[in-house]
């Protein structure tokens, strides 16, 4: 990586916002149906850790 490049920014991401603890009833994950870390309300796709990983995986920058 060029170390002129800025971390939070290289491959066009930035950083990306934790879920504060949550005492409620979790979201489904939507690949594999597990519990996640989200709570129940939150909006979109929401993954696992496993499949989050997995995920980030397949769709990681290859340079």
């Amino acid at each position: 990586m060029d170390e002129t490049q800025d971390p939070e920014t290289y491959c066009g991401g930035g950083p990306v916002a934790a879920p504060g603890p949550v005492d409620g009833p979790f979201a489904e994950c939507v690949l594999c149906r597990r519990p996640t870390e989200y709570p129940e309300s939150t909006k979109g796709s929401t993954l696992c850790p496993v499949c989050e990983w997995q995920e980030a995986q397949r769709t990681a920058c290859s340079g």
